[in-house]
């Protein structure tokens, strides 16, 4: 039966890629790629004639049918610019599409930007959280950040040059001055990997080029308790008998470990439920 492979390829050194991927890109009848000029440049680097597709941000929807249809006569690899498809790249929705049509989808693993700046950062493996790229826009950015500020593993996302000095400004206002690896153009002739806390890091990169894998220390803070139900209850008892927000947050406040921003937020969270 036909099968769809997401073959991993070099995020910068064509070297790192694997006999088994070499072999795949071979023997499929089609390869979606997310950069067909990238790809082209690996393909005629190992001599495979493979034919190509573009599937990238821009037409992976409409991109669907096409490729499910060539799925159903024979193989296709998918590839992203560079590492793992549908990590931070184009191929969840096809591998999504592929699983429900009851294709195969078979995995050829190699290069990852994640895993490599995580293994080199000098900063906890054991429990990591990936936030991809984060959204552009300032206060949308600094939402995420702090869903993540009592994370205790370590955090890795990725950054553009032209946003990286406001990514890490926002991440020394969210996060605190944490220890931080920043590795750019991880694989690549300018390889550099700067180790040291976020403020410094901010002084170090005056004028950021290539593409960087950002390594953020994980919260020493203990993990405090959420807001339980009847800690809600309590909130809404006093909202009920005519107590004000700030009394009843001061006076919960008291007796619990929980910040008043966290009652604040639970004791708005009430007052839309009525």
């Amino acid at each position: 039966m036909p099968t769809l492979y997401i073959v991993a390829t070099p995020i910068g050194n064509l070297g790192d890629i694997s006999q088994r991927a070499l072999r795949t890109l071979r023997q499929v009848k089609l390869i979606a790629a997310e950069d067909t000029r990238k790809t082209k440049r690996l393909l005629t680097t190992y001599d495979i004639k493979t034919p190509m597709t573009s599937y990238h941000e821009h037409n992976k929807l409409t991109k669907l049918d096409y490729i499910l249809g060539c799925l159903k006569e024979a193989d296709v690899a998918l590839v992203s610019e560079a590492g793992t498809p549908g990590v931070s790249d184009p191929g969840y929705e096809l591998v999504l599409a592929a699983i429900q049509q009851a294709i195969p989808v078979v995995p050829i693993p190699g290069p990852s930007a994640v895993i490599a700046a995580l293994a080199i950062s000098g900063l906890a493996t054991d429990r990591f959280t990936y936030l991809g790229f984060l959204p552009r826009k300032a206060s949308s950015r600094q939402h995420l950040l702090e869903t993540a500020a009592n994370e205790q593993g370590t955090i890795i996302l990725l950054e553009a040059p032209h946003r990286l000095r406001a990514t890490l400004t926002d991440i020394l206002l969210i996060l605190g001055d944490r220890r931080i690896a920043v590795c750019r153009e991880l694989t690549k002739i300018y390889e550099e990997v700067f180790r040291g806390n976020i403020s410094q890091a901010i002084d170090y990169f005056t004028e950021p080029r290539g593409e960087f894998t950002l390594v953020i220390e994980g919260s020493k803070l203990p993990v405090k308790p959420p807001v339980s139900a009847d800690i809600e209850k309590q909130l809404q008892q006093m909202r009920l008998s005519g107590v004000t927000a700030r009394d009843a947050i001061s006076r919960v406040a008291e007796t619990t470990d929980l910040s008043r921003k966290e009652l604040y937020r639970a004791w708005l969270k009430l007052t839309k439920k009525t």
